[in-house]
């Protein structure tokens, strides 16, 4: 048994099974510490200069703390071979979201099909960060679709990504980055001095997969007869409308693929913020198109994973050693 064959265990349970919202989950343990965290950081921090340190601090806690517990746990279990193994399966099964993903977006779907926009706005709260009690069908359609797009990289692509480099740990500690921008990472009062670690941290571990999410998307695209020349047309293009510099590689492939318009201003905590318009809007938003957007993302994930296998697969055949990081 390798670590290999265990992230792939964990990535197809993770197309099985999905997040049920009962069981056990690392990420929420990592939500429930930076709430707590971030609670006693503003007890103690009053100036906004002292919450940029206090916000340097928590990322440190919350980043360290993840990785190193992570390791930790698979250093106690290397002389078990067995239960190394189902533990890296676990851990990998915990850190993807393709199946959570295209379930939440469903669920905005299935709301949209029977024309009950305040369920559909209630679920899309769930998954967004912005303001929806007063979305409408094709906003909240462009919402759903652009989550889609994101989080293919933030929820899939970049988890594998780290995790072929660096096994459980280090992908554990990337989802720790990605959670604490999440939930902090926002240009906002409230936010932008405890949260402006987090997210200039989160940009540095999501430039490279947001690139890779780039190819592996505009390659669903052709693979699934959607625009695939429009994937990568309109994905390098507008690869830069975002005042992230990571999020618009994903959502402006996906818009050139349907062929929509993706972006534009949104109200975050009742404050407007002011985004760019991402693609060409070649014809109006439509409910098939979140669905077309999932079947982009399980492509994307597909390919990021036979990727990660044939580089061990060329390894070996090179007499390189690929790191067994778990086991």
């Amino acid at each position: 048994m390798t670590a290999l064959t265990a992230f792939i265990a964990g990535y197809l349970l993770d197309l099985w099974l999905g997040d049920p919202p009962n069981w056990p989950h690392p990420v929420r343990w990592i939500g429930h510490a930076i709430a707590g965290l971030q609670r006693v950081i503003r007890r103690f921090c009053r100036s906004r200069r002292s919450l940029y340190i206090g916000g340097g601090v928590l990322w440190l806690l919350v980043v360290g703390g993840s990785g190193g517990l992570t390791w930790a746990l698979l250093r106690l279990l290397s002389g078990y071979p067995v239960l190394a193994w189902l533990a890296t399966a676990w851990l990998t099964y915990t850190l993807l979201a393709t199946r959570g993903l295209r379930d939440a977006a469903m669920a905005v779907y299935h709301a949209l099909f029977t024309d009950d926009l305040a369920e559909s706005r209630r679920q899309l709260s769930y998954i967004v960060g912005r303001d929806t009690r007063n979305l409408t069908r094709p906003q909240i359609m462009r919402a759903v679709v652009e989550t889609v797009a994101e989080n293919s990289v933030d929820g899939v692509i970049a988890p594998l990504f780290w995790l072929s480099i660096g096994g459980v740990p280090l992908a554990m500690a990337y989802k720790a980055v990605n959670t604490l921008d999440s939930m902090v990472g926002y240009r906002t009062p409230q936010y932008e001095a405890i949260g402006c670690v987090s997210a200039r941290m989160d940009d540095a571990a999501n430039w490279l997969p947001a690139r890779l999410g780039f190819v592996l998307l505009a390659l669903a695209a052709g693979l699934l007869r959607l625009d695939g020349r429009g994937a990568w047309r309109i994905g390098w293009r507008d690869r830069y409308q975002h005042k992230s510099p990571n999020c618009a590689w994903s959502e402006a492939t996906v818009a050139g693929a349907l062929g929509v318009r993706l972006g534009g201003p949104n109200d975050y905590f009742n404050v407007r913020v002011e985004k760019p318009w991402i693609g060409e809007a070649r014809r109006e938003i439509s409910l098939d198109d979140i669905s077309r957007s999932i079947r982009m993302l399980y492509v994307a994930s597909a390919l990021m994973l036979a990727t990660i296998c044939l580089l061990y697969a060329a390894s070996a055949g090179l007499g390189i050693v690929m790191p067994d990081w778990a086991l």
